[in-house]
């Protein structure tokens, strides 16, 4: 069970997937919103269970139908990663039901001590996926992610490839846009890099965003012919589609690097308020493509887990990852 947020639940793919390979006759049942169910397609023994909060599992008598609903499929073993009020009282019904259930550890004390700005222990800590895989190791089924297998690149529909026209070159994917102001490296600095990106004729370059973010995307694509808006264009399961084509997404420490690590993409990510020792650096990607605001002009980073935080005088902490830096980044990936 994970039911939110969009970057959480893509952290729980490369582990439900490399459960199914190399436990192929354990059926998996995923609890989470209908929304994300595309994540999950192609996963051998893998089944869906769509969560509706708005109805039927709305409230305290809802979970109850909910546990209810879950019964009928006769579940063996419940792994809790979300560990959040709404999975503890399903994860403890069944508990009581005399299954056997493990939950993640979210690690919040040493989160805080990552992220307090005095006696700062600042050291990296397991991965959201080890922490995955410990919960699953609980239950019986130690998850090896060390040799992971990403799924086959899908072929694309013709009202798929009327957007993105035939791959030739090299396509970047960029998702300029976070949750938080915090994560958001500044438009005029990412102008410039998307910029330098362009005057190569051989990079075709896709902006990712929220319909809400189209005219701010559009704004930096200046109707240049080898940059495309895809916010509004396609739905979400042509941008995954998409996405596993790409040679190379850059992206803020937000959902769209995940997604693209799931589908087995290098992935650039920008980090300003958060950092990746907090455990949420991209699947399988390498430290030195997470590009981070200068520590020693701004000591107390990381200021927040998640950037929902803001600390004055760090509102600029972001303009010290220089944007030649992230191109060249980015160039140096392509080459390889």
């Amino acid at each position: 069970m994970r039911l939110s947020a969009m970057g959480d639940v893509a952290m729980t793919v490369p582990v439900l997937r490399a459960f199914s390979q190399q436990y192929p006759e354990v059926s998996i049942t995923v609890i989470s919103r209908p929304f994300f169910r595309p994540f999950f397609d192609g996963i051998p023994n893998l089944s869906f269970f769509e969560f509706d909060d708005k109805q039927r599992h709305k409230d305290f008598f809802g979970l109850l139908r909910l546990f209810g609903d879950l019964k009928k499929l006769n579940i063996d073993a419940f792994a809790d990663l979300h560990n959040v009020l709404r999975s503890k009282i399903i994860r403890t019904l069944f508990a009581l039901s005399g299954k056997k259930t493990a939950f993640v550890d979210k690690a919040r004390a040493a989160k805080k001590a990552l992220i307090r700005p005095e006696n700062k222990i600042f050291e990296p800590l397991p991965t959201m996926f080890e922490r995955h895989a410990e919960v699953f190791r609980q239950l019986g089924f130690p998850v090896n992610l060390s040799n992971p297998k990403f799924p086959q690149k899908p072929e694309f529909t013709s009202e798929l490839l009327s957007v993105t026209g035939k791959k030739e070159g090299k396509w970047i994917g960029i998702a300029p846009y976070a949750q938080y102001d915090s994560k958001v490296y500044p438009a005029d600095l990412m102008q410039q890099v998307i910029d330098q990106l362009s005057e190569n004729h051989n990079h075709k370059l896709f902006l990712f965003g929220g319909k809400d973010e189209v005219n701010k995307l559009e704004a930096f694509a200046q109707n240049r012919k080898n940059i495309i808006v895809v916010a509004g264009k396609i739905n979400f399961k042509q941008e995954l589609q998409l996405i596993s084509h790409l040679d190379i997404m850059l992206s803020m420490d937000s959902g769209n690097a995940h997604i693209a690590a799931m589908l087995g993409v290098e992935v650039i990510t920008l980090w300003g308020a958060t950092h990746p020792y907090a455990g949420f650096l991209p699947f399988n990607q390498k430290m030195e493509n997470a590009l981070t605001a200068d520590r020693n002009q701004f000591p107390k980073i990381p200021t927040s887990v998640y950037g929902n935080k803001k600390v004055e005088g760090y509102e600029d902490a972001m303009r010290t990852i220089a944007p030649s830096v992230i191109v060249s980044s980015i160039q140096s990936q392509l080459a390889v």
